[in-house]
């Protein structure tokens, strides 16, 4: 089992662990934005769970990737509960990764393994696109190099 909490600190921030035992905090008052939004952390997770088989898989496939980049943006509903209506997911992966590989690995993480993408699909059109580099630019966070 999972276990999730948040407790209140202020405004609309909280501090949210979980059964692993980390803490972070979230704010979901878009105008103070202290914090990272539940639903930005929604998108954060399902980079990282798609990220995450994407690398396991071009390991099992012994493709030498350096890097391995997910961004998301996505669309919301524009009446509540505002859902995510329409996600893209680009990757960036650099090293001299084979264009079949690195679709394969996305195709078998969107349809197969990422949790998190089984659950957006129920509102959301989930598309993707990737760029393969064989340079050691990857982008950090917000997409700055």
């Amino acid at each position: 089992m999972v276990e999730a909490q948040v407790t209140w600190t202020d405004g609309e921030r909280f501090v949210g662990s979980a059964s692993s035992g980390h803490a972070i905090v979230i704010d979901s008052d878009r105008e103070r934005n202290t914090a990272t939004g539940p639903m930005e952390l929604v998108l954060i997770g399902l980079c990282v769970c798609t990220a995450t088989d994407v690398v396991s898989i071009l390991r099992k496939k012994r493709e030498p990737f350096s890097g391995i980049h997910v961004r998301a943006e996505a669309e919301r509903a524009t009446e509540a509960p505002t859902v995510y209506t329409s996600i893209k997911l680009i990757y960036t992966i650099t090293g001299q990764v084979s264009r079949k590989a690195a679709e394969d690995a996305i195709r078998l993480s969107e349809g197969k393994y990422c949790s998190v993408s089984a659950m957006l699909k129920s509102t959301a059109r989930i598309t993707t696109e990737l760029h393969l580099s064989k340079a050691a630019e990857i982008a950090g966070p917000a997409g700055k190099k």
